[in-house]
């Protein structure tokens, strides 16, 4: 893979950077700081051999797999093995190629591993075929068959031949991975094999109707030009990028203002046909718009039974693609086996920031948190896991959860998450626009806007384009208050800090002049108008007088309101209850800030337009079905509307 296809990845978007960097070993040594880079390139190459394998799996397909021995691992001077299973490819291939650095990081490098790095079934150099989000089969099939296979067997096996064939192990694995890599990993914990002693899923792909291609079931449509990499049939075991050609092709249709491009594109269902001929990942979300036995089936966090192994999970607060899958994971290894020793770590990060080399200054947006967190994490965390649980050396890292307070910009540990401390507390929306814990008092409230999808509210305040997927997690949010499409609600300047630790729902109750509707609700901080500056900013100018900090948003398609996988259109003007769950926070709203919510209906391009025509499928929607609406949201005495915040005490 040359580094002129990865900066061609990176341009697309950020949930390709996880494709680009390959686990960051392929980046090019600019990128991480040429003396850095250099000095972890000469230690690879001086430090370890390499050597490729076919790894035979129990139905006789055989998964490419690279192998990277430390050149003193003897008899006598073992190590364990630290796998990487990942669609992304392991280049670079040739048993004579290194890659500038190995494992999750520079001190995991040079505490010494096996690094195993394998293409999963069905990509680049391996056999068999392909599936997206490949679920695992019933433990009654595999038991009446042997060689049924599935992402657990796979790794059974993999694990199994290593220990086998690769001489200087010492009969353990940890396993590792970020984002599509991570999934690989979380499902990894249902191997059993004996053997498999520590996992670290990072970013975790756990459900693609949450998260990545969906906001509960809302559709991405930011995700435009990533289609091809997943969806894309592979004619043949190759080296190369066969998707590359139908990626570039849409990268060349693109446009620096993706917001109006995508405008201009039309209905989802009509570019979908006209992009995605053939695209299998395509197929399967048209075909499945609800929330069904397909979906359910590949959700990973159900699964997740009978796990002991030592576990580290890991996310970023500002992860545009994967925030839902870290914390999902976590619950359910906390909930579905109290044996199993789960840590979790959620830092001030877009996706994989906990990854990058250190760059001195930890900034999401506009916004600086402060100084190496990231390369801190790796030496005070990450490596003292796999250090403690595969080579038995110093004590593990407390099996807790280590969280980045995103107000006070400070860390904090809990002994679960979400807080034990956190009580329910309720904000109420108020018709003049006011947010407080008191319940409102007028009857018949309500206040309303037009929601309308020629003209949908942008993401971003900074321009029509993206840019990319985590800058729109924080981002300053002044130009949407005062919209008339966008309902603002704010307190008073607050008396005292209040902490919200946890996860947020909003509930509405609505009503539309439609038949579908979708709500947004996004959470905000607005600093005081003598707010300083901090000493250090990425954007000199930005000033952070008057600043509103996007603290969490989620949008939630209303045909989902009773459940996601039985939809329902709205009655005309008829008061409903819609509730919008946004993800976890760790959040201080300092004194004198105030807490902001807004409610919108269309959060475009990182969102598909709702046409607010009910439809069974809303691929089917032509243009016709697009058409304007009055959304209204009740604030009244008899039927109000409220955001709910765990806060901590």
């Amino acid at each position: 893979m040359t580094s002129r296809r990865i900066l061609v990845f990176a341009a697309g978007a950020a949930f390709l950077v996880a494709v680009a960097v390959t686990a960051q070993r392929l980046r090019a040594p600019a990128a991480r700081g040429a003396a850095r880079s250099a000095a972890d390139a000469a230690y690879v190459s001086a430090h370890y051999r390499k050597r490729e394998f076919s790894v035979p799996m129990r139905d006789g397909v055989r998964l490419f797999t690279a192998v990277y021995t430390p050149t003193d691992a003897s008899p006598a001077h073992r190590y364990p093995f630290l796998i990487e299973r990942t669609p992304f490819s392991v280049a670079p291939y040739g048993q004579q190629a290194y890659p500038p650095t190995l494992g999750p990081d520079r001190f995991t490098l040079r505490d010494g591993y096996i690094f195993v790095y394998q293409d999963v079934r069905g990509r680049y150099m391996s056999g068999g075929t392909f599936e997206n989000i490949r679920p695992l089969l019933p433990d009654s099939v595999k038991a009446r068959d042997p060689h049924a296979t599935d992402e657990a067997t796979d790794t059974y096996d993999t694990i199994e031949w290593l220990l086998a064939h690769v001489p200087g192990n010492d009969g353990r694995a940890g396993l590792w991975g970020i984002s599509y890599p991570g999934f690989y990993a979380a499902l990894g914990l249902r191997s059993g094999h004996p053997a498999l002693v520590a996992v670290s899923p990072q970013a975790p792909v756990t459900d693609l109707w949450f998260e990545d291609f969906h906001h509960d079931g809302a559709l991405t449509a930011g995700y435009f030009t990533a289609y091809p990499i997943f969806g894309m049939p592979r004619p043949a075991p190759t080296s190369d990028n066969w998707w590359l050609p139908a990626y570039e092709r849409l990268q060349s249709l693109s446009r620096p203002d993706d917001y109006s491009w995508q405008l201009s594109l039309g209905p989802v269902g009509t570019f979908g046909a006209r992009f995605y001929g053939g695209n299998t990942l395509w197929q399967d979300i048209v075909a499945h718009p609800d929330y069904d036995a397909f979906w359910r089936q590949r959700a990973v966090a159900p699964q997740l039974r009978g796990v002991t192994q030592a576990v580290l999970v890991v996310g970023g607060w500002f992860d545009g693609e994967d925030l839902y899958g870290p914390l999902a994971v976590y619950r359910a290894l906390k909930a579905l086996d109290p044996r199993a020793v789960v840590s979790l770590v959620m830092g001030p990060f877009g996706h994989r920031g906990w990854a990058a080399p250190d760059d001195g200054h930890t900034v999401t947006g506009d916004l600086f948190y402060g100084d190496s967190l990231a390369v801190r994490f790796q030496r005070d965390v990450e490596a003292p896991f796999f250090r403690a649980h595969l080579k038995g050396e110093g004590a593990p890292p407390a099996a807790d959860a280590l969280m980045f307070d995103t107000g006070r910009k400070a860390w904090a540990r809990f002994a679960d998450w979400p807080a034990a401390g956190a009580t329910p507390r309720a904000y109420y929306l108020h018709r003049d626009g006011s947010l407080s814990t008191a319940r409102p008092t007028e009857a018949g409230a309500f206040r309303e806007y037009a929601s309308d999808p020629a003209a949908p509210v942008p993401t971003r305040c900074k321009g029509p384009t993206l840019e990319n997927y985590t800058l729109y997690m924080n981002d300053d949010q002044r130009c949407f208050d005062g919209r008339p499409d966008v309902l603002t609600f704010e307190s008073e300047p607050l008396a005292a800090d209040v902490t919200v630790a946890g996860p947020i729902t909003a509930r509405l109750a609505v009503s539309t002049t439609g038949s579908d509707a979708d709500f947004v609700v996004k959470l905000i901080d607005v600093y005081p108008a003598d707010a300083p500056d901090e000493p250090w900013r990425p954007d000199t100018t930005v000033r952070l007088a008057g600043y509103q900090q996007l603290v969490r948003g989620e949008i939630m398609p209303g045909r989902f309101r009773r459940s996601f996988d039985s939809p329902a259109p709205f009655v005309p003007n008829e008061p409903v209850a819609v509730s919008v769950r946004l993800q976890d926070v760790l959040h201080t709203f300092l004194r004198g800030h105030r807490i902001m919510v807004q409610v919108q209906s269309s959060w475009f391009p990182m969102f598909a337009r709702n046409p607010q025509t009910y439809l069974p499928n809303p691929y089917d929607a032509q243009a016709a079905a697009y058409v304007r609406a009055t959304e209204r949201v009740w604030v009244g005495r008899d039927v109000s509307s409220e955001v709910d915040l765990p806060v901590l005490r």
